[in-house]
């Protein structure tokens, strides 16, 4: 998620473990702790564009490295902070170890795919519960923890980790709502779906990307649940990706088919030709609007390149503003 719900996650839950006094010091160690698995940005290739992709939400952010994770961590806080504030090496470490513990498991709500598991398999789990920005997770949290640190007073913080239950728990339950639109569109299409997915839209669970997978296409639809009467705004489709038909002046053995198969394992499988150009291969899981198979980052391949040559990377946003609009209206009927 964006950097400042990661914080504000740690945060809420070194509070948890603080006394009163304290709060407001667990917070700030909380949070740092909270945003330092995303120090994995750094690492990053000149040469080799995917390579940011792989290592990012990678052994950072796998559950056996936490307790690594948070001594590091607090080693660097200790001395920065909290010896100042007299506290001792052993709370500082819980906090980071609450702080860090939570990094990984929030990723792992959105779509985006977490390496929560290595290094005993490089699947990306990706629960798909959450937006990787939702306002009404995050501000809700931000305030309770300064009212818990300005009143010194712990309720607060076990009413965010209430908040946080609660939200989830409503997030999954309309995630199964919009299973079941997908579902039952697939059998109203004559669709024999191999995989379904439904993905929350920018900012909220009550819109929600549906994408079904066949056996030669992908699907999207834009579905909202809630107390009323799902939705529906029918989506596109597209080819997914044949390399022999899409791509026949490939070398397989040339570092692009390699490449291809790295962006593959990157968008769990979701790939295709980009319509709008016979060199382009994009993620078709991320659209602005999620009614739409617009990608926000692809590769971009080269018929001229050595067999040695790496694809580029490319990304996209579009007019986010215009998209946010019209997400506000989705929302509004």
């Amino acid at each position: 998620m964006d950097p400042v719900s990661q914080g504000v996650f740690g945060a809420v839950f070194a509070q948890t473990r603080s006394q009163k006094k304290n709060l407001a010091k667990a917070a700030v160690i909380g949070a740092l702790a909270g945003m330092a698995p995303d120090l994995d940005i750094v690492l990053r290739s000149t040469d080799d564009p995917l390579f940011a992709l792989e290592f990012h939400r990678h052994f950072t952010h796998s559950l056996i490295f936490i307790p690594i994770g948070a001594f590091i961590c607090s080693i660097v806080f200790y001395f920065l902070l909290a010896k100042r504030w007299g506290l001792s090496f052993a709370q500082t470490y819980v906090w980071s170890l609450l702080g860090f513990a939570t990094h990984g498991l929030l990723d792992a709500c959105t779509s985006y795919g977490t390496q929560l598991l290595w290094p005993f398999t490089d699947f990306r789990v990706a629960w798909d519960l959450i937006s990787i920005v939702d306002p009404l997770v995050t501000i809700p949290l931000i305030a309770l923890v300064v009212l818990a640190s300005r009143r010194k007073a712990k309720r607060y913080a076990f009413l965010a980790v209430l908040w946080v239950g609660l939200y989830f728990g409503f997030s999954y339950t309309q995630q199964q709502k919009a299973l079941a639109v997908g579902y039952a569109q697939a059998a109203e299409r004559g669709l024999e779906v191999i995989r379904l997915e439904a993905k929350p839209s920018f900012g909220n669970i009550r819109i929600w990307k549906l994408i079904y997978e066949t056996e030669d296409k992908y699907h999207v639809d834009a579905v909202k649940v809630g107390f009323k009467e799902p939705v529906l705004w029918k989506g596109d489709s597209i080819n997914k990706l044949d390399i022999d038909r899409d791509l026949p002046w490939l070398d397989k053995n040339s570092q692009q088919a390699k490449d291809i198969e790295r962006f593959r394992w990157f968008s769990s499988g979701y790939i295709a030709l980009d319509k709008d150009s016979p060199y382009r291969v994009m993620d078709v899981r991320y659209s602005l609007l999620p009614q739409e198979i617009k990608p926000l980052w692809g590769i971009v391949l080269s018929n001229s390149a050595e067999s040695d040559e790496h694809i580029t990377y490319y990304s996209e946003r579009g007019d986010s503003v215009a998209a946010i609009k019209r997400i506000w209206e989705m929302l509004s009927k």
